[in-house]
């Protein structure tokens, strides 16, 4: 008896100890998010008191209504939320097709193009920035240039600039290609010999075996792109309507150096973290159960 009080004292505390030590790293990411946010509700004169007031007296929520009567939210949201949500299908859809293909299909050359796509992770994208760049602007018969490309923007100050250069990911098609391989031979060898065709293969019994690695995908493209300020700003330089939130933000910052408008930065990325918390939130069972597969036998 007591050596079994003794075991569950021990368990205790040392779940006590776990939960400790989780709740301490919470609080740890969470609070530069809580200090944020009553940084967005101070004065500028709790700004300017030496120490500054850490909890506003005052709070100045208004400064969360200023956000979108002062700048221009709405067209950094619309703009994100565009670019963003097409970017996101897009790498989720040539990720899994060319995943898929690289899992379950034996062709000439496959492991030739798999060393490509792990390779190919090594080069970071802003080595690519200027190329890229200059292949968008000479298209051909795009943006006012003729048939040699010359004479106008080609496909700069547009949505299919900010979005075609990320249409495909060499990180998502190896995820999607590791996902892929977790799904057994049999169940599509079996679908093949009941007559499924390799389409319908792929979509109505393969994907839903891999929501979690797709999900996971889908969390951190949204979130990267969301977040992403150097090609963005490099496209929309000349076109103030296609900027996106981080841009905006980022722009902000030497537009204004006044103590009265620091608290409208900070209300504005607070703004910005909402839609991400969204689908972080909406997607996280998925992602969780990603994370956890390889840790559970079947």
């Amino acid at each position: 008896m007591t050596q079994t009080t003794h075991r569950n004292t021990g368990a205790i505390i040392a779940a006590a100890c776990k939960y400790a030590v989780l709740g301490l790293g919470g609080a740890i990411m969470v609070f530069p998010f809580f200090d944020m946010f009553l940084g967005a509700l101070r004065t500028p004169a709790e700004r300017l008191t030496q120490p500054m007031t850490y909890w506003p007296h005052d709070p100045q929520w208004h400064n969360f209504v200023r956000v979108f009567t002062e700048l221009p939210m709405m067209m950094w949201l619309i703009n994100s939320i565009v670019v963003t949500v097409l970017i996101t299908t897009l790498q989720m859809v040539t990720s899994a097709m060319a995943g898929y293909a690289l899992a379950k299909y034996r062709f000439f050359g496959s492991q030739t193009l798999l060393k490509a796509v792990l390779g190919a992770q090594m080069f970071p994208f802003f080595l690519l920035i200027i190329p890229i760049f200059f292949l968008l602007r000479f298209v051909p018969l795009a943006g006012g240039n003729d048939l040699f490309g010359q004479g106008g923007f080609g496909l700069l100050n547009s949505y299919a600039a900010m979005i075609l250069p990320f249409a495909v990911s060499w990180y998502g098609i190896f995820l999607m290609r590791q996902s892929f391989m977790t799904v057994p031979d049999e169940i599509i060898d079996a679908a093949r010999m009941d007559g499924a065709g390799e389409f319908r293969i792929f979509v109505t019994i393969v994907l839903p075996l891999v929501r979690p690695g797709l999900a996971t995908l889908g969390i951190f493209v949204f979130i990267y792109h969301w977040n992403e300020v150097i090609w963005t700003m490099t496209v929309s330089r000349s076109a103030p309507a296609l900027q996106t939130i981080p841009v905006g933000i980022y722009l902000l910052r030497g537009a204004f150096i006044d103590q009265s408008t620091f608290s409208l930065q900070q209300a504005a990325v607070c703004v910005s973290i909402v839609p991400v918390m969204a689908v972080f939130l909406l997607l996280q069972r998925y992602y969780i159960r990603g994370l956890t597969a390889g840790a559970v036998k079947g």
